[in-house]
């Protein structure tokens, strides 16, 4: 296999990762981790056609003041994007950063995916630090007005992207990453977030649009004191999507919340996995996973909050709902908690089920059509994980579009 070029430290980092890949091997069905989500199109040695949806709505985050960078099809566009650059903020080309002999990069590049793969290996994500030869590299190093928002388009039927992204979050500043777009027939993304004492990172991701698209996304962080790490997903159609999510809570006194909504119809399977673990004192973590499905869908949820010693005042909270709109759908769930400290406060949930007969009855009594009726109880269903968005502009926007996925359902 040939690894890309770089200077000769990324070019080592690559081999390394390329060597663990060869070792733990790509995953496979029976794979514990993997039991309810098949591998097997994402090993693929070529992706599956994926046709490229033309969409007449105006993307996500259009009204947003924003600085923009785009990817076709995995490879960025520079005319298409905006300068990358901004007031407390540094952003260089991922190939450009590995290509210096010189950059902080290269005390983060694939280090938190290699850490990740411990006890649980992550097949993809070491492939992906092999192989990934764009993305972008994000430091912020104080407060940024702006949102950076990175924008994913697919034009080809058969493109097979793999993007790596690398952010720091200095000390007391703060960040809001958005994402969204389709990206390619066949999706690898890794994103390593290092957040730094007293400092903010906020970020939040559209999945959506082209249906037959396979995903598998990964996001690395480390939390540290005083520090806040917030990540909210929104899923609409795609054949196949895995979101992992693992986070290091490290400084004492720090918050780590991770949401995630899915509106899934007919060949949909959507997949989260995530891993919190708590290493320092009187922190707070959250994951909110709801998933909405119907004509088939499978939604799977994979959490597990581990505490370790001496990580006393924990406060960690994890509920996963499935929300089935028909007896065809099926919701799978596999909350773990794992603590090793004596004071702290952990709770997990997982339920899955109908719509609510009586409040159905009661809004139809009070003249709402039922199928208006069904969507205005899926909205509340769903209404705490978007809660977990701060910024009001973008959960509105997402709200929107939740709304506009339901309305066109009901359409047919």
């Amino acid at each position: 296999m040939t690894l890309p070029a770089g200077a000769a430290w990324a070019e080592a980092l690559r081999q390394d990762a390329l060597n663990r890949l060869l070792a733990m091997g790509l995953p496979q069905g029976r794979d514990e981790y993997w039991r309810w989500t098949r591998p097997d199109t994402l090993n693929a040695d070529a992706p599956k056609l994926a046709t490229v949806f033309v969409a007449k709505e105006a993307p996500v985050f259009s009204g947003i003041d924003r600085l923009k960078i785009v990817f076709v099809d995995g490879v960025f566009d520079a005319e298409a994007s905006d300068a990358l650059d901004g007031e407390n903020l540094e952003i260089m080309r991922l190939s450009d950063a590995l290509s210096a002999d010189i950059h902080w990069v290269k005390d983060a590049y694939g280090v938190q995916e290699k850490k990740a793969q411990t006890p649980v290996e992550r097949p993809f994500a070491t492939l992906n630090t092999a192989f990934a030869t764009d993305g972008v590299v994000i430091r912020a190093t104080g407060k940024v007005a702006k949102p950076v928002s990175l924008i994913y388009l697919h034009r080809n039927e058969t493109s097979d992207a793999i993007l790596h992204h690398v952010i720091r979050v200095e000390e007391g500043a703060e960040l809001t990453v958005l994402e969204n777009g389709p990206a390619a027939a066949r999706f690898n993304k890794v994103m390593e977030v290092e957040v730094a004492d007293k400092a903010a990172f906020h970020h939040v991701r559209a999945q959506g649009r082209d249906h037959e698209r396979r995903a598998v996304t990964h996001i690395f962080g480390t939390v540290g004191q005083e520090a806040l790490f917030k990540s909210f997903t929104m899923t609409a159609n795609g054949v196949l999507t895995r979101n992992e999510v693992v986070l290091d809570i490290q400084g004492d006194d720090s918050m780590a919340h991770v949401a995630g909504a899915a509106l899934g119809d007919g060949d949909f399977h959507h997949d989260d996995t995530v891993f919190i673990t708590h290493d320092a004192e009187r922190c707070e973590s959250r994951q909110v996973f709801k998933k909405v499905l119907r004509n088939g869908a499978k939604g799977v949820f994979q959490g597990k909050i581990l505490v370790k010693a001496g990580a006393q005042k924990t406060d960690g909270y994890q509920i996963s709902q499935g929300l089935l709109l028909d007896g065809d759908s099926q919701f799978l769930a596999k909350p773990e908690l794992e603590i090793y400290a004596d004071d702290v406060a952990c709770s997990h949930g997982s339920t899955v089920g109908a719509i609510d007969e009586d409040a159905l009855f009661y809004l139809r009594s009070r003249g709402v059509p039922t199928a208006e009726a069904t969507d205005l109880l899926t909205l509340a269903f769903l209404a705490e994980a978007i809660e977990e968005i701060e910024d009001e502009a973008i959960a509105e926007d997402i709200l929107h579009r939740l709304e506009g996925w339901l309305t066109r359902r009901r359409a047919g």
